[in-house]
This record gives C-alpha cells, sequence and structure tokens, in this order.
C-alpha cells in the first residue's frame, strides 16, 4: 500500500480536501495523510460543507501539524502550491500542485477548487 501525504499551511483546506479524494478513490491501495507546517487546529468550516456535498463527511479530520511525520517514510509528498517544504518527510517521490487557497473564495469558487483537487488526486493515482 502505497503512502501519500498532502502537505499545505495550515492542513484547513486543499490539503484536507486533497488526503479525503485519495481516501475515497484510492480506497485498498492507498493510505492518505494530510498535515500543515502551521497548522491552524481545525478543518475550515466552507471545506467541511464542500466535502459533504459529495457526501464525504470531513468534519472528521483534525488539522495537525507536519513534524508528526517527521522522519516518516512516504511514497508521495504532495505540496499544494503555498511555497511549503517538507524537508523531514522522507519522499520516494514529491510533487508540487499549484492550487489556489480557496479559504476566502465565494463558494462556487471554492467548489472549483475542490473539482480540481479531485482531479489531481485522480491523475495521481493513476500513477501509482
Amino acid at each position: 500500500m502505497k503512502r501519500i501525504l498532502f502537505v499545505c499551511v495550515e492542513n484547513s483546506n486543499r490539503s484536507q480536501m486533497a488526503e479525503a479524494f485519495a481516501r475515497i478513490h484510492g480506497q485498498g491501495k492507498v493510505e492518505a495523510h494530510s498535515a500543515g507546517s502551521r497548522p491552524s487546529g481545525r478543518v475550515n468550516p466552507k471545506a467541511i460543507a464542500s466535502m459533504a456535498e459529495l457526501g464525504y463527511d470531513l468534519s472528521t479530520h483534525q488539522a495537525i501539524g507536519l513534524d508528526q511525520f517527521n522522519g516518516t517514510e512516504i511514497d508521495v509528498a504532495v505540496t499544494m502550491g503555498c511555497g511549503d517544504a517538507c524537508p523531514l518527510v522522507r519522499a520516494s517521490r514529491r510533487e508540487e500542485w499549484n492550487i489556489p487557497d480557496p479559504r476566502e473564495m465565494a463558494p462556487d469558487e471554492f467548489r472549483k477548487v475542490r473539482d480540481l483537487i479531485e482531479s489531481k488526486v485522480r491523475d495521481l493515482l493513476s500513477t501509482l
């Protein structure tokens, strides 16, 4: 089973949704995680609502720090375009996705970012 880690600053929007999509679409093939360099301590209610529209309960997720993965072997580490580096994470492969932060976006724009993340996760899973 491949281990994937999605990283952004707060671990409250993009990385959380990416983790959820990897769990949905990679069920049985991947172990998905997400973390933040400066975690907010909560998942954004907009992200929770956006994923609930697709039938996924993001309210059970926690915003956690990247330090919990210090030295952990990861197959793929994905940063979300926020300039974060994960030097303490030992990853066989690293990807940088340039995804805009949807935190302050209106619901329709937020959904577009959510859908972009889903597309990129599907593409990633197809390469594993």
